[in-house]
């Protein structure tokens, strides 16, 4: 079994730190080494390795002096801008890290060298997907096509309902207004408003969500949804006849929202 605990870094990146029962651990995309160091000394747990998505600075920046005081292997995408990845991966490969596999999966349009980390456990799954998927919401496409977005988006819709969903940034209540005006009548947006304010009132992060939640409120997982379409189209002021553009009229939206 695998604990999973947000290191908080900058304004509102979470560093993921997951450990078992050997009191061993692996961050995901630690931009800042000093956060990640002083809560393995205070927790006792040993770094054995780290998880990088994505080449950009604040996912990156901590490695270096990670693997000096650590020596330990760095996985990432083999595509990528940042030269500190000792172990590159493609879509398709698996890694074992913690005694637990994880499924790597490519998701570029973030970025060309975006990847994410699937522990496909039966009864607890579990994604790391960086700055792909967010809760309801999703990367802005910089290196990408907003069609590489969408297919990352599709991949995301067929995992177990119950995989947990680990992004990097906690974006969740500026995404659910965004989620709100592409639909108003959509109570379970709402009720996910209310949740979230709850949790950040007492400066808890509002993740993770599951696959499961993301199906009912999130809009770039459902711009084949008619609601969506319809708001997409009026935005548009033009009908929009392919989930494409859609999807690629609510990223460019949510971009001047």
């Amino acid at each position: 079994m695998l604990t999973v605990t947000p290191i908080h870094a900058f304004t509102d990146n979470y560093i993921w730190m997951l450990q078992n029962e050997k009191n061993q651990a692996v961050v995901v995309d630690p931009g800042d080494a000093k956060v990640v160091i002083n809560t393995l000394d205070q927790n006792q747990l040993n770094l054995v390795a780290i998880l990088i998505t994505h080449h950009h600075y604040d996912h990156t920046d901590g490695v270096k002096e990670l693997c000096e005081k650590y020596s330990i292997p760095v996985y990432g995408p083999t595509n990528s801008k940042f030269k500190g990845i000792s172990e590159t991966l493609i879509d398709g490969d698996s890694i074992e890290v913690l005694g637990h596999s994880f499924k790597i999966k490519d998701v570029p349009g973030h970025t060309l060298d975006h990847i994410s980390y699937l522990y496909d456990d039966p009864i607890s799954p579990q994604i790391f997907c960086g700055d792909t998927l967010f809760l309801a919401g999703c990367g802005r496409v910089f290196e990408g096509t907003m069609g590489q977005m969408l297919s990352a988006m599709h991949y995301f819709k067929t995992l177990d309902k119950k995989t947990k969903i680990y992004c990097t940034h906690e974006y969740s209540l500026s995404n659910l207004a965004f989620a709100q005006t592409v639909e108003p009548d959509n109570t379970h947006i709402k009720n996910k408003i209310v949740q979230c304010q709850k949790l950040r009132e007492q400066y808890l992060p509002t993740l993770p969500n599951t696959v499961e939640n993301e199906l009912l409120i999130n809009p770039f997982l459902r711009c084949d949804v008619l609601s969506v379409k319809q708001q997409a189209s009026a935005y548009a002021t033009q009908p929009l006849d392919s989930e494409l553009e859609v999807f690629s009229t609510i990223r460019q939206w949510k971009n001047v929202f």
